[in-house]
């Protein structure tokens, strides 16, 4: 490779290894002690808690899963390596669930949030472009298998997967809908599209959809998001645009939903995503299915039925603690994939502190160095041609006495 190329490339690699921080305190690139625990202290297989815990150099990092109401994980910072949780099962179970769930040491909490997986709509568009919408699926009333069986303590994944308790179009009678979890140790690139880039202060989820029947002919599908954060604390919904790399052919955009602080502007906590969904389990770029986020707005409603978030907030959610929803659609005007394989997964990293900035791959490097060194060397060397000939031109002159 030419000097001016290689000089390029190291720039390039410079700058892609600039990645903004990625933990609650700092830059990730550490490495967690994970372990996952199912239901503890309880040995009833009805409802479903996973407790995950990540353990850093001078913090802990909590997930609470749950499909006790509806689906939730709970997000808790603490700055203790010997933090744990707690939980009362009796009162969590019952109705008034508050202060059911907490944290030992309550001091070495420096942060807390939830992110709730409300409803999924259905619709479809008439030919006068108005929206029809089907009756909704409120998740709080889904009937959720226990989550025991798809426990992997080895690869850090778990899957909630339910149905509607009544189901009178019959939709869900060959069909399921599922949230597959997985938390990381470490910092890496998920392998499968969209091929997100974690950090060990992240977990992902997969919103799942596999043989629901449709209940119109070309109806997309909608989740709502919900938030919960502390006052002093507000939502922002980020969008960030690269150029096209290996990693997820045509998809130009990032979305993150971040949490930042009024006080100092620092980030907190995120959830991010890219713009595609897809309709299959081995995805490729033509299984991509369109993908939209439809206006952050502060919720003025009540959340459903969750228990671990009433469980852990207390009663003082919507006036102490804020709401925030977002609604995220999947498919376009001319995306009939899930129509055609009924199936649908939509991926998302949430954690702690910045979302991972994604950089220029390898691969789009070299190209860009080649593409950008090759005109540079060319000159370099019709420059260098050029003077070497009007050199041998004038030495070889000779003067008239």
């Amino acid at each position: 490779m030419a000097p001016s190329a290689l000089v390029l490339v190291l720039l390039l690699l410079a700058l892609a290894g600039g990645r903004g921080g990625t933990g609650q305190g700092g830059a990730g690139g550490g490495r967690r002690q994970v372990s996952m625990q199912y239901n503890p202290g309880w040995n009833n297989s009805s409802v479903n808690l996973l407790h995950v815990r990540a353990v850093g150099p001078s913090d802990t990092l909590h997930y609470i899963w749950s499909s006790i109401g509806a689906p939730t994980v709970l997000l808790v910072a603490t700055e203790s390596r010997s933090s744990t949780l707690g939980i009362n099962w009796t009162q969590l179970l019952s109705p008034a669930p508050a202060g059911a769930i907490w944290i030992d040491p309550p001091s070495s909490v420096v942060y807390s949030t939830a992110v709730v997986f409300t409803k999924v709509f259905e619709y479809s568009e008439a030919k006068t472009l108005e929206e029809l919408f089907y009756p909704t699926y409120d998740l709080s009333d889904f009937s959720w298998d226990s989550i025991n069986h798809t426990l992997n303590h080895t690869a850090l994944t778990a899957e909630f997967t339910g149905i509607p308790a009544t189901d009178p179009s019959g939709s869900f009678s060959n069909g399921s809908l599922a949230f597959q979890v997985t938390a990381y140790e470490a910092s890496g690139r998920d392998g499968p599209l969209p091929s997100l880039l974690h950090t060990e202060n992240s977990s992902k989820v997969e919103f799942v959809l596999a043989g629901v029947a449709l209940r119109g002919n070309s109806s997309k599908f909608v989740l709502e998001v919900a938030t919960v954060e502390e006052i002093g604390v507000v939502q922002k919904l980020r969008s960030a645009r690269s150029i096209d790399d290996e990693y997820t052919p045509t998809i130009f955009e990032m979305l993150s939903l971040v949490a930042e602080s009024q006080n100092d502007s620092s980030t907190l906590s995120f959830l991010q995503w890219k713009a595609t969904a897809y309709g299959s389990q081995t995805p490729r770029r033509e299984d991509s299915i369109q993908c939209r986020s439809h206006g952050l707005q502060a919720a003025n409603w009540t959340l459903p039925v969750s228990s671990i978030v009433h469980a852990y907030f207390g009663e003082g959610v919507g006036s102490t603690y804020t709401i925030s929803a977002i609604n995220i659609s999947f498919g376009g005007e001319d995306g009939k994939v899930y129509q055609e394989k009924h199936y649908l997964s939509w991926s998302a990293l949430l954690g702690f502190g910045q979302p991972p900035k994604d950089t220029f791959s390898p691969l789009v490097i070299s190209i860009t160095a080649v593409a950008l060194g090759t005109p540079m060397v060319m000159l370099l060397v019709g420059s260098s041609v050029v003077l070497f000939a009007q050199r041998k031109r004038y030495s070889e002159y000779e003067p008239i006495n």
